[in-house]
């Protein structure tokens, strides 16, 4: 008689399986960095499960550093969560013209290809989602609301992102928006003070948005990547403008001491 060499397959345990959902919400986007997670009672009824179980996964995601608790009750996901890229290595790149167009380069490439993805796979739901944030877009831009149309500006293309249904993608770029978010908000809001130039980046985006309406991908990735040169060129200028001011108040600092 044959002896069997084959184990029994080891049943996952429930409260596996629960990590691994929860895990999947967060990468998602489901839950987001910072975001407290539901009651206990609600997550248990939500997957069907026992709260025993499902407190199990939640102390192994914590454990992970995932997830947190805070005293006084309530679960939340770690703000920490997609950081990598915010370390203090990054702060000494963004203070050198030549990185930060290394770093725009990396978004502009990365966005033209969540553009093109999201035209190819965005749901009824992600259309419904980017056609208010466009819409919101529009009326910030009439009204010359800069600090508002400025943050609408990032939502609209971290709503791209989600269409893309890439997580690898969704989370590099929220890494890089946090990264980039200072630069990018003041430099936005000087860029929208100029008449002409806010023109120019609202066609853009709407060009952008109508190729993803329409399905049409190549258009779209065109489209993302014409705005992001464009962006790319106006804050560089900036930048550099900002530069040469620091350097001639140096310049005059130096001459004359205090």
């Amino acid at each position: 008689m044959e002896s069997n060499h084959f184990g029994r397959v080891k049943q996952p345990k429930i409260s596996d399986i629960i990590m691994k959902e929860l895990e999947s919400m967060i990468l998602e986007g489901s839950f987001t960095a910072g975001q407290k997670l539901p009651p206990e009672r609600e997550l248990a009824a939500r997957f069907e499960v026992s709260r025993p179980s499902l407190r199990e996964a939640i102390q192994k995601l914590i454990a992970r550093g995932v997830l947190f608790s805070r005293h006084g009750g309530g679960t939340y996901v770690s703000e920490q969560l997609g950081s990598s890229f915010a370390d203090p290595l990054q702060d000494l790149l963004s203070s050198h013209d030549e990185f930060l167009y290394d770093q725009l380069e990396f978004r502009d490439a990365l966005e033209s290809l969540a553009a093109y993805y999201a035209a190819l796979r965005s749901t009824d739901a992600d259309k419904t989602k980017l056609t208010q944030c466009f819409n919101q877009l529009v009326e910030a831009n009439q009204n010359k609301a800069f600090a508002l149309e400025a943050k609408l500006d990032v939502e609209f293309h971290m709503t791209i992102a989600e269409a893309a249904h890439n997580v690898v993608l969704l989370h590099t770029l929220r890494s890089l928006h946090a990264m980039l978010a200072k630069s990018i908000s003041s430099n936005l809001r000087n860029l929208f003070e100029k008449q002409a130039a806010r023109k120019r980046v609202m066609e853009q985006h709407t060009n952008l948005y109508q190729a993803i309406m329409d399905g049409n991908a190549e258009a779209a990735r065109t489209a993302a990547h014409t705005h992001l040169v464009f962006v790319e060129d106006n804050l560089l200028k900036m930048r550099q403008e900002e530069t040469r001011i620091q350097r001639s108040l140096r310049r005059n600092e130096h001459h004359n001491p205090l």
